[in-house]
């Protein structure tokens, strides 16, 4: 067994992403010793959100305002509360922490991320665009603040606070080290125990070794669970899929590497924590398979704008509010009852040079090298972005071509399943051309689009100028098959406000917290039934500084 002689933590945090390092820094700012045990290398150091876009939620931001856009507490409140759509008794804590978390994001949020040195840029996307009804699900206004440098640039002070609390001798990482117990004595949390795993090589991403060398058991006053969801786990995902939503999908792609395994979920319960909500998750319908991947099943995520045109497996176009960027769960919903997994972008160059962001650090080279003249070549260049071209290029699930009749027979070839009809698509398309032959039009896709072209940030790097599909001159056609690619868990173990872990009965379990992802980023879902973006890194901030404000108020 082995056991850690010299340093004597006060608090251990199961997991090394954001929510751990968070509360990590909030505990040894206040002179307390943190063990930080993970199941990955050093290399993986950050977590999930190292591989994100960097999307941040804020409400009433300095951008926003010089942008125009008038947001307020209110106004994000009603957006939060019609897309959480809060209906269970189990719901008490999730709407505490909902309401939390919008004066968090409406107050203190900004001042406490560019406090350590993280930059929202100028342009604020408008993510989740909704419904279509003021008290339903969706942004009213735009609130993603992408982080000048992705999902690199919000770990990076974590990362350095942790590391200059190891000098300090305030804090220690065990890497290769799989929690598979919690020590509980007279009731409390006192401590893991666990496997070391072998030494892995393999870069940051890539699945490692299950090769177990040793035992461990560490002993600490107070333990934090901040080991994220489930969503590379396929089995659970489908265990746990609602019956809302339909059947579960036959095949997906994985948007999370290969240790987002949901294990120490299960590990929680064994000691009577309280898992709710676990039928809540959030996965999109816009996935296509990495043609360079880095995890198993790897899968990216468009971040479309709203032009392309949405046709199911069967060639028929998705209807209003089911457009692209709109309503993710209601359009996986949508597509599920269809019978199939599938579905697919059909758009011109044209929008895809304008309209298609990639999901991803690695896919942004742009914003995550902070690099000015290639960002301004993604707004005003001729091409799409690089990593976008290169899908275009290289994906499996990308076709063109310079006319409309070959690029369905080779989107029918791709599936193998010939399944789409020439003429039937030929007539939908020329059926939305038409409409724009006025300035006013009854499809909905066509009127979204000239409003959304009124707010400054869609009109100048997001939104395409409405033109005919079929008009050559705008080619040539792209059609994406889409897949549906799992992402993360609004579920997750009750906590109270102070992020500590609750039985069913709600009784506190003493010693013992979850953060992020494995708390549903607090109190067990305080997304609800559906999530307005830009708020799972915020929610890994927000209740890893919870706990770790707590605790390191603690005697």
């Amino acid at each position: 067994m082995e056991i850690m002689e010299q340093f004597k933590p006060d608090v251990i945090i199961i997991g090394a992403g954001l929510a751990g390092l968070t509360a990590a820094m909030e505990v040894t700012d206040a002179g307390k010793r943190v063990l930080m045990v993970d199941q990955e290398t050093e290399e993986n150091l950050g977590g999930q959100a190292f591989w994100s876009f960097g999307g941040l939620f804020l409400i009433n931001s300095p951008q926003q305002r010089r942008m125009g856009i008038k947001d307020s507490w209110e106004l994000a409140r009603q957006d939060w509360m019609g897309t959480a759509a809060f209906d269970r008794e189990e719901d008490y804590w999730p709407k505490q922490w909902a309401e939390a978390y919008l004066k968090f994001a409406a107050e203190e949020k900004y001042a406490y991320i560019t406090k350590l040195g993280i930059k929202p840029m100028f342009m604020v996307g408008w993510a989740e665009r909704g419904d279509g009804s003021a008290t339903g699900h969706g942004n009213s206004v735009p609130r993603f603040h992408i982080s000048w440098g992705t999902g690199t640039g919000v770990i990076k002070p974590f990362v350095e606070k942790a590391y200059a609390a190891k000098e300090k001798g305030l804090l220690a990482f065990c890497f290769r080290h799989r929690v598979t117990k919690l020590i509980v004595q007279h009731g409390e949390v006192k401590g893991v125990e666990g496997d070391v795993l072998a030494e892995d090589n393999k870069p940051r991403g890539a699945a490692t070794n299950r090769d177990v060398i040793a035992h461990f058991e560490y002993t600490a006053r107070q333990v934090v669970i901040a080991s994220g969801g489930i969503g590379a786990n396929h089995e659970l995902v489908r265990e746990n899929w609602p019956e809302r939503l339909g059947v579960p999908p036959e095949q997906m792609i994985s948007g999370v590497p290969a240790y987002v395994d949901g294990k120490m979920i299960r590990i929680a319960e064994e000691i009577g924590a309280h898992m709710i909500n676990r039928d809540r998750m959030w996965h999109y319908t816009e996935g296509i398979e990495n043609w360079n991947p880095i995890w198993p099943n790897h899968g990216i995520r468009i971040l479309p704008g709203p032009s392309s045109l949405w046709f199911d497996a069967l060639g028929n176009r998705l209807p209003a509010p089911y457009l692209p960027g709109f309503d993710t769960l209601g359009t996986l919903k949508y597509l599920q009852d269809t019978g199939f997994s599938y579905s697919w972008f059909i758009l011109t160059q044209k929008i895809i040079k304008k309209e298609f962001a990639l999901s991803g650090s690695e896919q942004n080279p742009d914003i995550t090298n902070k690099d000015y003249k290639l960002f301004l070549k993604r707004i005003f260049g001729k091409n799409a972005p690089g990593p976008v071209e290169a899908f275009k290029e290289k994906g499996t699930d990308f076709v063109v071509s310079d006319n409309l009749y070959d690029l369905v027979e080779r989107m029918n070839s791709l599936t193998g399943e010939h399944r789409l009809n020439y003429e039937s698509i030929k007539t939908q398309i020329e059926a939305r051309d038409r409409e724009l032959e006025n300035k006013f039009s009854k499809d909905t896709q066509v009127n979204y689009i000239r409003n959304t072209r009124n707010y400054l940030g869609d009109k100048l790097g997001r939104v395409a100028p409405l033109h005919k599909i079929l008009d050559p001159k705008n080619g040539p056609l792209i059609a994406v098959r889409l897949h549906v690619l799992t992402r993360k868990t609004l579920g997750g173990l009750k906590t109270n406000l102070n992020a500590q872990v609750l039985t069913k009965e709600g009784e506190v379990i003493r010693g013992l917290y979850a953060v992020g992802e494995v708390a549903g980023f607090g109190g067990g879902g305080m997304h609800g039934y559906r999530a307005l973006e830009g708020t799972f890194l915020g929610g890994c901030i927000f209740s890893g500084m919870k706990a770790g404000k707590y605790i390191a108020g603690l005697p």
